[in-house]
């Protein structure tokens, strides 16, 4: 089998305006970077036309370490749905150079079911991860100035909330120490480094509507806490618009093409275990606005990524999902059957079924927000038919659609099961309204345990000391009315990255609260969770090469 970047230099690219005028996008609107990427005016974006499109969620059970293929179906989605006839477009989220030098190598879809040109996208793409990078460490070197500026005047922070960023994963840089070296060079302060994606600027760029709402919300930033107690703003520095200017190029969606040369929207790239975990919605109105159908994704297992599109992402931009495909694999079954890792890809059947009911609690889960689901098997090539079969017939026994996947090796051929499964599950048996899974009235302690007890099956939520500080000064601040996102595992429905299956009989621990007042939610930190992740003993990196003016090893 040839490798991710092998097929991408294949597909023989057509210049983006084609792209843009098969869903009648007028070229002229576009700005170019290059002969096949493109940034649309959102302005662009019409809102009866979203109404009137399909909206669909690709989501899935509890994944393994090496993924479970949501971009892959996302994207082979798109290309069966096209190639039945229907005029859809996908819209995902831009890939961090984190884990493409760490753990992933790329994160553009895989084999005939990706998105292109995937150096591009995996890499630089059009400079909107450095613009998030920029525009939150200039708040960063502004906020320090501005305390150096005004010290003599009696003016200080008796705490501070912003960290900066970077798009690496570097787990030196987690907790360091500022302004060393004598006066000259600032205060001296502790401070930190979180990765790009888990920037409140990324959730602000991923959540605001326009250019106008994304200043409002830079603008309510919360810096931190003056001397005397009282919350620090970014537009108490009065550099609102100065920040705006950075991301006022980027806060455009990109559109770029599939391996079959439909369109596709990237914009945007939050990670779901330590932020909300959609891209924009933007891109997503985008989507909406250009195609029939469209179809997004959102990240990690539906506990995380789902709940968080849900009652974050649409609650805000008033998004109604048609439908939910909750994507499975048999080797993430497998694992929560009871198999070691390195035994997963084996047949297995008594395996596979004792890691179903992982696959049931999703299902169960999504149910709640008062959706269709179809589970979509997304087939490897060491998958046996009579495992397929066994997900199959128990699905059926649910009254849950279920259709096998082969994008990745047949491009939109191999998506056609699940695009005909989509389309009339869609015209037959749409979701309900969507039901969200608390209410903002709602205490912020509450919103967490309804989210702990409901969708991850816990008992109970155990709030840490300095955590409970925290809820207190929520209240404090008016923020209660904020929806929570919680930063947790993506390897299990607990707290803890090793308890697979269906965890019973255990509780999870808050360890943090983060107030993103712009963003407008709350970031309850749980377990062990690191908002800036560390390199593996074998990065990615080692593999990553350029040979005759071409990279390999993004995939």
């Amino acid at each position: 089998m040839k490798t991710d970047i092998e097929i991408a230099h294949e597909v023989k690219l057509q210049p983006i305006n084609q792209i843009a005028e098969r869903i009648n996008i007028p070229t002229v609107s576009l700005e170019h970077y290059g002969n096949y990427i493109a940034k649309v005016p959102y302005t662009l974006i019409d809102e009866e036309k979203v109404k009137k499109s399909n909206l669909i969620l690709v989501t899935a059970i509890t994944p393994v370490k090496a993924g479970i293929g949501k971009t892959t179906v996302s994207v082979g989605l798109g290309l069966g749905l096209n190639r039945i006839g229907k005029r859809a477009v996908v819209a995902l989220r831009e890939p961090s150079m984190g884990p493409c030098f760490g753990m992933k190598g790329g994160a553009a879809g895989g084999g005939y079911a990706q998105v292109l040109p995937m150096e591009k996208i995996n890499l630089h793409f059009t400079g909107d991860f450095h613009a998030v990078t920029s525009a939150n460490n200039m708040i960063s070197a502004l906020l320090d100035n501005y305390v150096y500026q005004h010290q003599d005047e009696g003016f200080g922070l008796k705490e501070v909330y912003w960290r900066r960023v970077l798009d690496v994963n570097d787990r030196s840089l987690r907790d360091v120490v500022t302004g060393v070296g004598g006066h000259a060079n600032g205060l001296i302060a502790e401070n930190g480094f979180d990765i790009t994606p888990a920037s409140e600027i990324m959730a602000i760029f991923c959540l605001a509507k326009d250019e106008d709402d994304l200043r409002h919300r830079i603008e309510n930033i919360l810096l931190g806490t003056t001397l005397d107690g009282k919350p620090f703003r970014v537009k108490d520095m009065g550099v609102a618009g100065a920040i705006t200017a950075i991301l006022h190029d980027s806060i455009h969606p990109n559109l770029v093409q599939t391996t079959e040369n439909t369109p596709a929207f990237i914009h945007g790239g939050p990670f779901a275990n330590i932020a909300h975990g959609c891209n924009s919605v933007i891109a997503t109105k985008a989507a909406m606005t250009f195609g029939e159908y469209a179809i997004t994704e959102a990240g990690f297992g539906a506990d995380l990524g789902a709940e968080k599109f849900f009652d974050i992402k649409c609650r805000r931009a008033g998004l109604q999902p048609k439908l939910s495909v909750l994507v499975v694999t048999t080797q993430a079954l497998k694992l929560h059957g009871g198999v070691d890792q390195k035994e997963i890809s084996s047949p297995n059947a008594e395996a596979l079924m004792a890691g179903i009911p992982n696959m049931d609690k999703h299902i169960e889960n999504l149910k709640k927000f008062g959706q269709t689901v179809v589970v979509c098997l997304n087939r490897f090539g060491f998958d046996t038919d009579d495992e397929l079969e066994l997900v199959r017939k128990h699905c059926e026994e649910q009254g849950v659609g279920f259709a096998v996947n082969t994008a990745f090796g047949e491009g939109g051929e191999g998506a056609e099961e699940i695009a005909r499964l989509v389309v009339k599950t869609i015209e037959e048996n749409p979701s309900k309204p969507l039901q969200f899974m608390y209410d903002e009235n709602e205490s912020t302690l509450e919103k967490v345990e309804k989210v702990a007890k409901e969708i991850y099956g816990a008992d109970y939520v155990d709030v840490k000391p300095a955590a409970r500080r925290k809820l207190k000064r929520i209240e404090e601040m008016g923020y209660q009315h904020l929806p929570v996102c919680i930063a947790k595992t993506q390897y299990s429905f607990s707290d803890d990255a090793k308890w697979y299956g269906v965890p019973k009989d255990f509780k999870i621990t808050i360890r943090d609260f983060v107030i993103n007042a712009g963003a407008e939610m709350i970031v309850a930190v749980a377990g062990e969770i690191m908002r800036m992740p560390g390199l593996p003993k074998s990065p990615q990196a080692e593999r990553i090469d350029i040979v005759d003016g071409q990279i390999f090893g993004l995939s």
